[in-house]
């Protein structure tokens, strides 16, 4: 179904639709008070409101905006039942960080992202030829992605379910390394997992493999669509991890859990991320994109023993799509649209983004800035080798408008624990996932029209 062109939802209609903002809105009561109304900082300037995070808009970062555009850039840091909430009291940030793979659809629909398209046809720094395909995820008509106007842009992504892999690991279990063109079967991926996991007494001492990725929620629909199968319905409007394709990624990532070879929902890692366990010599095999080579780039003597790999396929459907490109976007009540579009130039096409291209830190969302990807190194060249070579195989999964990531996870967070611990049935637990999510998509889908 498609959205009228209208204004944007009310206080109350926004609230009911964003799970949890009518609570954020009686328990933070000063987060729509933070934006300063008047769009003025002190000395005259433009306040420029950013909702981000501190490692993205550090102290360097905001003050080498403030110089380049003239005003003052105040920090909101991120939260997403805070920004509902802002968003529900009209008194949104002027830029929103957001992931453009699943944040799209959500905020597109409910007509509270500025559409970009005429910013872009009169920007002499960011032109539509020079964007990467990737930012098509920011993209929505009103039933699918990919399509349509576009709502926001990336500052850089990666294609999420590929992976790095230690070769001093793999060479101790007396394993072949992954090949550089073809992908490993997930049931492969699986098995050496299991032949690289180290124990003590009982407890993991290294991990075999991380496979769990951004999201539990987008690493079953990954798996499944790699299947030849859909983990949304054609309308967007339901779940049905019954399917044999579903039941299969889910069987899958029940096995991983159940072998307590790498982290999972019943079993976080402690360490919170795979950077530190992945650079100690506890994780083997760290399913990450493109990305995570910066953090490995910095390090020299784990970089001799570090190594890409094509995403793992469940069938013969080859994929390899991104669940993130995150960025940036306008609110539709954005009070300085303008200048938040010259932050746009500045962050997406000038400086800040050439230095991202070189870092490694994620593949440019310019095709221009492409040639400024580090390649100096053996271990730089291998994983831009790898990763040109995956971009075939790029492809944009269509999220639902009726429910956010973070409500779909929480349902998964709720469910497997337990029944990866009680050795519930894959048909059990797909069951109860279709209910959960499937009463948080049709509430959705009601208060939309």
């Amino acid at each position: 179904m498609s959205f009228p062109d209208t204004s944007p939802l009310g206080r109350r209609r926004f609230l009911t639709v964003s799970a949890g903002a009518a609570l954020a809105a009686t328990a933070l009561p000063g987060c729509a008070a933070s934006v300063d109304d008047s769009g003025s900082g002190g000395g005259g300037k433009t306040t420029l409101t950013v909702m981000s995070v501190e490692n993205e808009m550090d102290k360097k970062t905001i003050k080498a905006a403030e110089a380049a555009l003239g005003c003052k850039i105040k920090l909101v840091l991120y939260d997403t039942t805070k920004l509902n909430a802002m968003l529900a009291s009209k008194t949104p940030p002027d830029v929103v960080r957001g992931l453009g793979a699943t944040d799209t659809p959500y905020f597109a629909a409910r007509q509270v992202m500025t559409e970009l398209d005429p910013y872009f046809a009169k920007s002499k720094a960011l032109k539509v030829a020079d964007l990467d395909p990737v930012n098509d995820v920011w993209r929505f008509d009103g039933k699918k992605q990919g399509t349509g106007p576009r709502y926001g842009m990336a500052k850089d992504y990666s294609q999420d379910s590929m992976f790095w892999y230690r070769t001093d690991l793999l060479e101790e279990a007396k394993l072949d390394l992954p090949s550089e063109t073809e992908p490993l079967s997930q049931d492969e991926w699986l098995d050496m997992g299991k032949r690289l996991v180290k124990r003590r007494l009982g407890k993991v001492k290294v991990y075999g493999v991380n496979a769990s990725g951004l999201s539990t929620f987008c690493t079953i629909m990954g798996m499944t669509a790699s299947a030849g199968g859909n983990l949304f319905a054609e309308d967007l409007a339901s779940v049905d991890f019954s399917s044999p394709e579903a039941l299969k990624a889910l069987s899958w990532y029940l096995e991983y859990a159940r072998a307590d070879i790498g982290p999972n929902v019943a079993n976080p890692n402690p360490d919170g991320w795979d950077w530190p366990t992945y650079q100690a010599g506890r994780m083997a095999m760290a399913g990450d994109g493109y990305w995570f080579g910066g953090s490995i780039g910095g390090d020299a003597k784990l970089a001799k023993v570090s190594r890409f790999a094509p995403a793992p396929q469940l069938g013969s459907h080859r994929i390899s799509p991104c669940f993130g490109a995150t960025g940036y976007w306008i609110p539709q009540e954005a009070k300085n649209k303008d200048l938040a579009w010259k932050f746009f130039e500045w962050y997406f096409g000038g400086k800040p983004a050439q230095e991202r291209a070189a870092s490694g830190w994620g593949i440019p969302t310019l095709k221009s800035l492409h040639a400024k990807m580090p390649q100096s190194t053996p271990f730089q060249k291998q994983a831009y080798k790898v990763q040109q070579q995956e971009l075939e195989h790029f492809s944009i999964l269509t999220f639902s408008p009726y429910a956010q990531l973070t409500a779909l996870d929480a349902a998964i967070n709720k469910v497997l624990p337990g029944a990866i611990k009680s050795k519930t049935s894959a048909g059990k637990i797909a069951d109860q996932l279709n209910a959960a999510m499937n009463k948080q998509l049709a509430n959705g889908k009601k208060v939309l029209g």
